[in-house]
C-alpha cells in the first residue's frame, strides 16, 4: 500500500487550511497514494482560539474533507477539533481528533495524552480522549495517535495488540532546544518498541517560512518520517513542507516480529 506525508503549516483560516488538504490530497493521489496524512490541528493552529471553530464529526469542515476523499477515491487522516463532553458548562472544552475518512473507511480519535509540558497547558482548552483506536484500509491495521502521545510507548503497544502493522502519529510538535531530536528518535522508538511502521506527520517549521512562533504554542518543526518496523527511516523531510511517500508491506512486519518478537516477550508488571 503506498502512503504519504504531508508536513504543511496551517494558519488561523478554516478555509485557507481546507485548500492545503485539497492540493496536497490531490498530489499524495497523482503520486499513487492510496491514504494521505495530514498533521495535527489541521483544522486550525495552535496559538488562536479553538472553541469557536470546534464542530461535530458531520459539520461542514469534515463534510469537506470526506467530499476531498471521495472525490480522489484517497484516505485523508487530517487533524480536526470537536466539542468536548463538557461543551455546555462553565469550563467548555474542545477534544483533539482525528479524523479518518475515505473509501469504505470512517473512523476517529480522541487525542489521549494533553500536551501539559514545556510550559504549555494543553488540558486547559482540550478535553482528553480514553480509547485507543484502529482502522483497517488496504489490507493493513492502522493504529492512531497524536502529538504528545509519541512519549508514551503503552499506546501503540496497544494499538499492535489490536492488530496494528502501522502506527500514525500526527503532530504539531512545539519547538525547542533539542526538540526535533526527540521528535525523531521518539518515533524510530516507538516502531522498534512494536515492530510497526511508523508514520510520523509532523506541521513545517513556520521560521522556514519567516514566520515567528507564537509564544508557548506548538507550531511545528517538521522532520516527518516514515519509519520501518526495524527503526530505519524510510523517507523523511526537513523543516519546509513538503510530501513524502512511502510502499507499505505487511510482510516486512511478518518478518521483523519473527526476529525480534517483542510483542510475544512482553511482560506486564
Amino acid at each position: 500500500m503506498r502512503v504519504a506525508l504531508a508536513q504543511v503549516i496551517t494558519g488561523r483560516d478554516l478555509a485557507d487550511n481546507l485548500q492545503l488538504v485539497e492540493k496536497y490530497a490531490r498530489l499524495a493521489k497523482e503520486g499513487g497514494a492510496e491514504l494521505v496524512v495530514f498533521p495535527e490541528a489541521m483544522m486550525r493552529a495552535f496559538g488562536n482560539s479553538l472553541l469557536d471553530i470546534a464542530e461535530p464529526l458531520d459539520g461542514p469542515w469534515a463534510g469537506r474533507v470526506r467530499e476531498i476523499a471521495r472525490e480522489l477515491q484517497l484516505i485523508v487522516v487530517a487533524g480536526m477539533f470537536t466539542p468536548g463532553a463538557d461543551s455546555d458548562s462553565r469550563t467548555r472544552r474542545v477534544r483533539n481528533t482525528l479524523l479518518v475518512t475515505g473509501p469504505g473507511v470512517e473512523a476517529s480519535y480522541d487525542k489521549i495524552h494533553l500536551f501539559d509540558a514545556f510550559g504549555f497547558a494543553e488540558s486547559d482548552t482540550v478535553e482528553a480522549g480514553t480509547d485507543p483506536v484502529t482502522f483497517d484500509a488496504g489490507g493493513l491495521t492502522f493504529g492512531l495517535a497524536t502529538c504528545y502521545d509519541i512519549r508514551f510507548p503503552a499506546l501503540f503497544t496497544a494499538n499492535a495488540q489490536r492488530g496494528a502493522v502501522v502506527n500514525i502519529v500526527a503532530a504539531s510538535w512545539a519547538s525547542g532546544p533539542g526538540k526535533a531530536d526527540q521528535w525523531q528518535l521518539l518515533a524510530r522508538a516507538r516502531a522498534v518498541d512494536t515492530t510497526t511502521f511508523v508514520l510520523a506527520c509532523g506541521q513545517g517549521d513556520p521560521a522556514t517560512q519567516g514566520v515567528e512562533a507564537k509564544g508557548a504554542a506548538p507550531t511545528g518543526v517538521g522532520y516527518s518520517a516514515v519509519v520501518s518496523p526495524f527503526g530505519q527511516v524510510l523517507a523523511s523531510l526537513e523543516g519546509e513542507p513538503g510530501l513524502i511517500f512511502a510502499d507499505l508491506d505487511a510482510s516486512v512486519v511478518q518478518e521483523a516480529r519473527q526476529k525480534l518478537p517483542v510483542l510475544a516477550n512482553k511482560r506486564d508488571f
